[in-house]
Order: C-alpha cells, then sequence, then structure tokens
C-alpha cells in the first residue's frame, strides 16, 4: 500500500544501496522452536523453490529461534523517529528475518523511499501504544539497485539492520524471526499481516495467494489499507518444520494495491535471494 515519500537516499555499490548511520530483554516467547542446526539450503528443479538460510553458526549460535506458523510477534510497524527513541506516525510493516546478527527485517522497498537510516525504527509486536520488546533504530537500509535504478515492482523489497541502544540481547533472540523462501508457486495458503496507518493495533488475515502474473502475488483480505505495505506473506512451505516462511512483502504491483480489500506482492525469486545474502553479509556491522 503506498506511503508518503520524499527525498532521495543516497546511492550504495554494487547491486544494493546502503544508508548508514550512529547506531543508536525479555524471555523469548514461549512458543518459539529451537532449531539444532542451521537451515540448510535446498533447491527443488523444476519450479526451482529455494529455502534460503542464514551462515553456518558456532554450536551456540545454531540454537536459532524461528517461529513456528502461525506467530506474528516478528512482525512490527515501522516508524519515523522526532528524536532518538521518541516514536513519531507509523508508516508501513516489517518482520524479522534470520540472521546470524539477529538484526535484519525486511519490508517493502518503497516504504523506505524518502526515510533514512537513523531518523525510522522497526517496533515489533507494537500495539496500542505499547513495545513489549523494545524500540530498534533502524543503521542500514539494503535494497536492490534495479529497484533503486527504475522501482521496478518485481523488486519491491528491502532489508533493514536495526540496533537498540544499551541492547544486550538482539532482536531475534526476542522475537524470534522467520525464514525466507525464493520461488514459491502460487496457490499457497499465507497468513497476512500488517499495520494500517490509520490503526493502533495490526491486522492479519489468513487466504490464498494467487497468481496475479508470473512475478506477483495477489490475495483478498480486507482493511490492508495503506501502511500495511512491507507485510509479509508467510506460508509453512515445509509442513515437516511448521515454520514461519516470507515468501512476499506486500507491494510490488500498485505499491501493494489502490483498495483495502485486494492486495499484491512481488514473488520473491533470485533478485530477493542475492540481495539476502548481501544483507546477511552486512548484518552485524553497524
Amino acid at each position: 500500500m503506498p506511503a508518503t515519500h520524499s527525498g532521495e537516499p543516497s546511492r550504495g555499490t554494487g547491486d544494493r544501496l546502503v544508508m548508514s548511520a550512529s547506531p543508536g530483554g525479555q524471555a523469548a516467547r514461549g512458543r518459539t522452536r529451537v532449531l539444532a542446526q542451521r537451515l540448510m539450503l535446498t533447491v527443488l528443479t523444476g519450479t526451482a523453490m529455494v529455502l534460503l538460510s542464514a551462515p553456518a553458526r558456532t554450536v551456540a549460535e545454531t540454537r536459532v529461534m524461528l517461529a513456528p506458523y502461525g506467530e506474528t510477534a516478528q512482525v512490527g510497524a515501522l516508524f519515523s523517529l522526532t528524536a532518538p527513541d521518541q516514536l513519531g506516525m507509523h508508516f508501513c510493516t516489517g518482520s524479522v528475518v534470520d540472521s546470524a546478527a539477529g538484526d535484519l527485517v525486511i519490508t517493502a522497498a518503497h516504504c523506505v523511499l524518502g526515510h533514512t537510516a537513523g531518523q525510522m525504527a522497526f517496533v515489533p509486536d507494537y500495539g496500542s501504544g505499547r513495545y513489549p520488546d523494545g524500540i530498534w533504530t533502524v543503521t542500514r537500509v539494503i535494497v536492490d539497485r534495479y529497484w533503486q535504478s527504475a522501482q521496478d515492482p518485481d523488486d519491491d523489497f528491502a532489508f533493514l539492520t536495526v540496533h537498540r541502544t544499551g541492547s544486550s540481547q538482539s532482536l531475534e533472540s526476542l522475537t524470534g524471526a522467520e525464514a525466507i523462501a525464493v520461488g514459491v508457486p502460487a496457490g499457497k495458503h499465507v497468513e497476512v499481516a500488517g499495520y494500517p496507518d490509520t490503526a493502533d493495533a495490526m491486522v492479519s488475515c489468513d487466504n490464498t495467494a494467487h497468481a496475479f502474473s508470473a512475478t506477483q502475488f495477489r490475495f483478498s483480505c480486507t482493511g490492508f489499507s495503506d501502511g500495511t505495505s512491507g507485510g509479509p506473506l508467510l506460508a509453512d512451505v515445509s509442513p515437516a518444520d511448521g515454520l514461519d516462511t516470507v515468501i512476499g512483502v506486500i507491494g510490488g504491483y500498485e505499491q501493494g494495491g489502490s483498495t483495502a480489500s485486494v492486495s499484491y506482492a512481488a514473488r520473491f525469486g533470485g533478485q530477493l535471494g542475492a540481495l539476502y545474502q548481501q544483507a546477511l553479509a552486512i548484518s552485524g556491522h553497524r
């Protein structure tokens, strides 16, 4: 869904745009699932569904908490900041994805146009003025160069690194995280969540992600108005592990849709996979 934008962020290098800023506890959710080993990269021929993973970790680091299907604690609102840790208005949605440093959030690329790192924050599980897992300042924004050059709706996704001043815990250790898959075919049942601009709480919906085109999903849910852009389409792509897996974020065609009842999302493919690997390399380096 469209958000208000202004200004032009500075260009990064290579296939990404990176904007940096100076860096600005609670027990993990009971329903999060602790994996004894990292997700492995899985490639299926034909339709080529790929389940992506974070880099190899030490034995201690491999106890990464990934969310069971249906959890939304990893979803949060993106806010502008009026001063350090002082929230302005929320304008889009994001969600925590798996990384070794535990500081990575995915959203829509059009959400960060006109917003700079250090002047926005991610607030997971936000609701009615409460933020149980704190305020996390965005330290870097990473977008695909094809989005930056042409705002191609098929590349409408971005990664954010975040930091909480004074915290000894990572964001992911508090909220859990979602896996990412690329090349997932249409027809999957998804849970979708987001934060409308006019509401002070999350909306969510279950429905089928249909094919709008070869590169875009479409789903029908009421109440997904401006502000829900960047919200994840969560699918249980591997019933054996039952984990939340992001297969798209609200955006793409018409920046997510022109009505509150029909929304769109770019289908994750090779460009998203490459950007995720770049984001993982940046993650942990403020």
